[in-house]
């Protein structure tokens, strides 16, 4: 006996189904509580908002935090991609070790990883320097959460990459630099760029890993996700998603930046 054709409305309507869950979902999770944010910068209107992300305590630790985060993602760019590469092209022995290690920030709490590195490198610390309290502390902090993400979206790329077209532009005279500039870095571009995008989002809002090496100097040390709580201590609630605010706009339009470069790229391929 044959089986009964399912209704086309039933099959149909498991898509609009689970499309309305994935949304309420969504929207219970990320949207509503994006838009409460916004809702609460807005309460004093457009003069209390600009009052708010222009004061300069705000002004420094918004500056200083996308300056660290800039330089955090080109180096991370740079060092991600050669780590990628060693750890997909080159046989070491502990390489499995090293592999791992490259995901320990995503699971050490951040907060552990501000300690270890102000007890390593802080006035008390073994290390011949002392970097407390600074600006390079803060990028060293910075740097250690950031790290997987360039690594971890290049690898994968690096290991489907077709080697007969990097031996075919050999065979026809290129050097090692220009196979890799002209064959391999545009394959890896979309790869890179999604790397640095998740790296910079993620150190624009990383508090746990600097609250405690940064040393919290207004106008010095100072990150925007430590000015927020700041805030929100004294009550400012406004003034903390004002800035909030600023520091989603930013997140936002870099992701939009990411998925140009990803788009461009593919078309450029094919």
């Amino acid at each position: 006996m044959s089986a009964l054709p399912r209704p086309a409305a039933i099959v149909v309507a498991r898509p609009a189904i689970a499309g309305a869950l994935a949304t309420a979902y969504l929207s219970l999770i990320v949207l509503i509580p994006l838009a409460a944010v916004v809702v609460e910068s807005s309460v004093d209107g457009w003069a209390g908002f600009w009052d708010a992300i222009t004061a300069p305590q705000a002004v420094a630790a918004l500056r200083f935090t996308v300056i660290a985060s800039s330089i955090v993602v080109a180096i991370n760019v740079v060092t991600g991609t050669i780590i990628a590469w060693v750890l997909v092209r080159d046989d070491f022995p502990g390489k499995r070790t090293v592999n791992a290690i490259i995901d320990l920030p995503f699971a050490l709490p951040t907060i552990v990883a501000g300690l270890t590195l102000l007890a390593l490198y802080g006035p008390k610390g073994p290390a011949p320097f002392d970097i407390g309290f600074t600006r390079v502390a803060v990028l060293a902090a910075l740097l250690f959460v950031t790290l997987p993400f360039v690594v971890r979206s290049v690898q994968p790329v690096l290991m489907e990459l077709d080697r007969e077209m990097e031996e075919a532009a050999q065979s026809l005279g290129a050097g090692g630099f220009t196979v890799f500039r002209k064959v391999i870095l545009p394959t890896l571009l979309p790869a890179i760029a999604s790397g640095a995008g998740l790296g910079f989002a993620r150190a624009l809002g990383e508090f746990g890993s600097v609250v405690l090496i940064s040393g919290n100097i207004p106008f010095k040390t100072e990150v925007a996700s430590v000015f927020l709580f700041g805030q929100i201590e004294s009550n400012n609630t406004r003034g903390a998603a004002a800035v909030s605010v600023v520091l989603l706009l930013v997140s936002f339009a870099l992701l939009l930046v990411v998925s140009w470069i990803g788009t461009r790229t593919d078309r450029h391929a094919r």
